[in-house]
């Protein structure tokens, strides 16, 4: 078997390029399972579109299925594999092609770090707005494969508004490319939308074109304190308003979450004291520090005077800053304390997002085998996070939690996914957020585009 696999490829790639066998056991399908050695036939290490594009022919020509890796940070199984198919790792894909501040246009390689693109933005005074805690490990392709979303929706959309082209590998590999810098082109369908958040089985992003920002001068950040949620809405309001437009995060966090993420270390030590049941991490980026730090202190002045809120603090530094957004980003101070751990990312109409989280902690509290329920989340686009710790992983108490969190999105108009899509662990709920005829629709397009179901099969449906 792993002579023939390596026929298959080695008069293309290197022989470092293609790995089997043992070379397999230091691999693995996700950053939270390292311990665990990858299950393939091979792993394939390209270092260009061209050779994917040659990957995935000879796939195609020999119906072997495909699984893409990116930075492996995914949270629903989307990197999950079988013994039997192949992986196209792209790390080796690590270029920024170039960047024009002029256009204010970026390309890369879909290996690229998320946090290495936006430290060149940054060389040039220029941002890359996408920002959520695994910046430094997730890689571009499986960003936009994801369509992932982040800390900053609020002002400037999920990753599919920061893409202008893209250059992708199709299952019989070949290459659709439209890497350019324009922002309006009304020329016919928008084809890379197609493929920004359909989780690598439409086709294999190589290289993206992504819209810059001009970088902002000011950045000021503070932790307010809540006792009821309609008055989180209430402060949503009106800081957007008040703000015109500089309001850039707005991040919810429930009372037990808050006390547990600012717990471990003094590097998170708790900005505000546990006597609230709601904190907010609010920030705004502007173009006068002095100013827009002045506006702001002066309108959660003017919150706490009118009682909007009941106590605030705010960044006097960017070290404070850094300080303010460690607490939200390092999620891993809920996961290391849990026997094992539970992701979700749902969402739901804002006005509604207090009752429903209240009640899924009372009625995940009755389900025997959970441990620890966590909330927190990007409440100014809906978006809401639950962790929940559970003493085993049987099928059976997995599939209570999911029900529990799941049974009353369809509802009021929910979903299941707000920004990590659906992999394997999701693909029975898609019913709840998709009818009957966007699911056969959906199918339709993946049997047209990949009519032998190579590319990541098992995911979505």
């Amino acid at each position: 078997m792993n002579f023939s696999i390596r026929q298959l490829f080695n008069e293309f790639l290197q022989k470092d390029q293609i790995l089997t066998g043992s070379d397999l056991d230091t691999r693995y399908h996700h950053i939270w399972h390292m311990d665990q050695s990858l299950q393939a036939a091979c792993l394939l290490l390209p270092e260009s579109t061209k050779e994917v594009s040659m990957i995935m022919k000879q796939c195609d020509k020999h119906q072997l299925t495909v699984v893409v890796h990116g930075g492996l940070t995914n949270l629903v199984g989307s990197t999950e594999t079988q013994e039997d198919e192949v992986v196209i790792s792209l790390e080796r894909m690590n270029r920024i092609v170039q960047t024009d501040t002029s256009s204010r246009t970026m390309e890369v390689e879909a290996g690229v770090i998320l946090e290495h693109i936006q430290d060149k933005a940054e060389e040039n005074q220029l941002l890359f707005p996408l920002n959520f805690g695994a910046k430094g490990s997730a890689q571009i392709g499986g960003i936009i494969s994801t369509n992932a979303g982040g800390l900053r929706v609020l002002k400037y959309g999920m990753t599919r508004q920061l893409i202008l082209g893209l250059e992708v590998v199709l299952a019989d590999g070949r290459i659709i490319s439209s890497l350019k810098k324009i922002i309006k082109d009304n020329s016919g369908y928008d084809l890379k939308q197609l493929f920004i958040g359909s989780e690598g089985t439409l086709g294999i992003v190589t290289k993206a074109m992504l819209k810059l920002e001009e970088a902002p001068k000011s950045r000021n950040a503070a932790y307010v304190g809540f006792d009821a949620f309609a008055k989180v809405v209430h402060f949503l309001k009106y800081m957007d308003g008040q703000l015109a437009g500089q309001l850039s995060g707005f991040e919810l966090i429930w009372k037990n979450t808050y006390q547990q993420m600012t717990s471990t270390s003094d590097a998170v030590r708790p900005p505000l004291p546990y006597d609230y049941n709601y904190y907010v991490l609010v920030e705004s980026m502007g173009a006068d520090q002095i100013k827009d730090q002045q506006s702001f202190e002066f309108l959660l002045e003017k919150a706490l005077e009118s009682d909007m809120i009941l106590d605030a603090v705010m960044a006097q530094s960017p070290s404070d800053v850094e300080w303010f957004f460690r607490i939200r980003e390092d999620v891993n101070n809920l996961v290391d304390f849990m026997t094992h751990d539970q992701h979700f990312d749902i969402s739901l109409p804002i006005p509604l997002i207090g009752e429903y989280i209240a009640d899924r902690y009372e009625r995940l509290k009755e389900i025997d085998g959970v441990e620890q329920v966590y909330a927190f989340g990007h409440v100014a686009d809906g978006n809401i996070h639950f962790m929940i710790g559970k003493e085993n992983t049987s099928a059976d108490l997995k599939k209570a939690i999911d029900h529990c969190i799941y049974d009353g999105l369809k509802a009021i108009g929910g979903s299941v996914s707000a920004e990590h899509g659906i992999g394997v662990h999701k693909k029975e709920y898609l019913q709840i957020c998709r009818t009957t005829e966007e699911i056969q629709l959906m199918k339709q397009v993946k049997n047209m585009m990949d009519p032998k179901g190579l590319l990541n099969p098992g995911k979505i449906f």
